[in-house]
């Protein structure tokens, strides 16, 4: 059992006293008030949310009927598509105030905000359709299939830019969302280096209150070099948030206070303009798999099982018979080329197969192009001294194994698209953890292991975050991660991501 000393602290994580020094900077490079960049940057996207809804209206009526202003319906009837276009426009803006598209909630960062336009558009849509059907009142076809795909298109790419804008300005350390956590060093650590890691989404912790901490406020937790000022216990929050400027007050220490102290804290920043949040303490869960339910008065949060088998197994399947078909037609051109100067180079063979170990912890041979010279296995033990893999990973960014056609292969990650065969066969998925050595699999414990639950990937998030410059313990939880919240949605992204992590050659070699 851990021991605690009197302030409440882990022996080994108890702050240290800071020097004598001037205040914390209220909120470290924030730049602006969070609440007055976040109100310019819901402007901006009402701005763009109305150009774009307005022109793909009139785009879809010039393109569908020209400049007329009254046109014949089906039924007989005359419809005034001016008067249908300006009820479309005022009624899809208004879908997209009411779904809370620019809620702050979701604003630069996150899909929910993807979801919730595609969910505006599809409603105003489908309930045009109702009506027209109920009044028997007939719009042409052709104005809403122009509108939708138009202005649903012209939305999220709007946002997607805005998006983008606004992660450039937080790498900065521009427009952030500064956080006070009521928790322990541990959990201070922790959250210190998870924001640390999605720096676009521009959460900084810029203080703590420590429950039950007896020292005098001004000691610092330490966090990789960087020190976060403790300003007293969990009774000091209110003090706290005029001192460091932070807007969020994250708890996470929840059990110390109970349901009375969450509520008294509620009561305290009912007045501020700051959001609390409870940290539930389960991690790399996504939200699809929580769920909160009151049951008998109290706020449980439920945290669903990860499926691994039944319908979803199967639509995943075809999805990957499918994209690997179709991957393996429109490549083939570009196969028949490597395949050429890889004979060209060495007059060695093409193809590499490697063995690698899959679901279920079922071995297999992998498939590449091959990108070494041909006895490049009997030469590890002699550079395994020079190794820069992560754990028992074998690596090394200037391989003298690598051949020259192999270089450009590994750059752009070429070497890797036989495996589309692997995906026929069954053996691997489109998308899913990184197929793992035997030695590797040796060395897993329980834990680990959960990565032969499903199919390891042509691609996965460990593809997307950095490849080869991720650290073991990383590659491991992004593989977790992926493994406890797969779904076909989030593998789409992942196809998305790889196209774009390809080009960059983000940590390749």
């Amino acid at each position: 059992m851990t021991t605690v000393d009197d302030r409440g602290l882990d022996p080994s994580d108890a702050p240290r006293r800071a020097p004598d020094r001037a205040p914390a900077d209220a909120s470290p490079g924030t730049g602006v008030n969070r609440w007055k960049w976040q109100n310019v940057y819901v402007k901006r996207l009402c701005l763009t949310d109305a150009i774009t809804v307005v022109l793909s209206v009139i785009l879809a009526q010039t393109v569908r009927f020209g400049y007329e202003d009254l046109l014949r319906a089906g039924g007989g009837g005359q419809l005034d598509y001016t008067v249908v276009s300006a009820v479309l426009i005022v009624a899809w803006l208004g879908a997209l105030s009411v779904f809370r598209t620019r809620s702050r909630r979701v604003i630069g960062a996150g899909y929910d905000e993807y979801q919730r336009v595609i969910s505006a558009t599809l409603a105003v849509f489908g309930t045009i359709a109702i009506i027209a059907l109920i009044t028997n009142q007939q719009i042409a076809r052709g104005f809403l299939a122009i509108a939708l795909p138009v202005g649903l298109a012209g939305l999220l790419l709007t946002r997607w830019v805005w998006r983008k804008v606004i992660a450039r300005k937080r790498a900065r350390g521009d427009f952030q969302t500064s956080v006070l956590v009521v928790g322990g060093a541990r959990a201070v650590r922790h959250m210190t280096r998870t924001f640390s890691r999605k720096d676009g989404e521009g959460y900084c912790v810029v203080g703590v209150c420590v429950p039950r901490y007896s020292g005098a406020p001004g000691d610092v937790i330490d966090v990789d070099g960087r020190e976060i000022t403790v300003y007293g216990d969990e009774h000091s929050v209110v003090e706290a948030l005029e001192l460091s400027g932070a807007d969020t007050v994250v708890v996470t220490a929840t059990e110390t206070l109970g349901s009375e102290g969450l509520h008294d804290l509620v009561w305290q920043l009912e007045p501020l303009d700051t959001d609390l949040v409870v940290a539930t303490g389960v991690v790399d869960v996504a939200g699809p798999r929580i769920e909160m339910r009151p049951v008998a008065g109290l706020p449980l949060i439920h945290v669903e099982k990860p499926s691994y088998h039944g319908a979803k197994r199967s639509g995943k399947r075809i999805f990957d018979l499918v994209f690997a078909s179709a991957a393996l037609v429109a490549l083939a051109p570009v196969f028949a080329v490597i395949a050429l100067l890889i004979k060209l180079e060495d007059r060695g063979p093409v193809f590499y197969r490697a063995e690698r170990i899959g679901l279920d912890g079922e071995p297999f041979g992998m498939v590449k192009f091959r990108s070494m010279v041909t006895n490049a296995d009997k030469m590890v033990h002699q550079l395994l001294a020079q190794n820069e893999g992560a754990g028992p990973l074998f690596k090394m960014k200037d391989d003298p194994r690598v051949t020259r056609v192999g270089r450009v292969m590994r750059r752009f990650s070429i070497d890797e698209l036989p495996q589309f065969l692997n995906v026929i066969r069954g053996e691997m998925s489109v998308v899913g953890p990184r197929p793992p050595l035997r030695r590797e699999v040796e060395a897993y414990d329980g834990r680990v292991k959960r990565r032969l639950l499903v199919r390891p990937g042509v691609t996965g998030l460990w593809q997307v975050s950095g490849r080869s410059d991720l650290s073991w313990d990383e590659s491991v939880r992004l593989d977790l991660s992926y493994v406890e919240n797969w779904s076909m949605v989030s593998d789409v992204l992942i196809i998305g991501k790889t196209v774009k992590a390809v080009l960059a050659s983000d940590g390749a070699y």
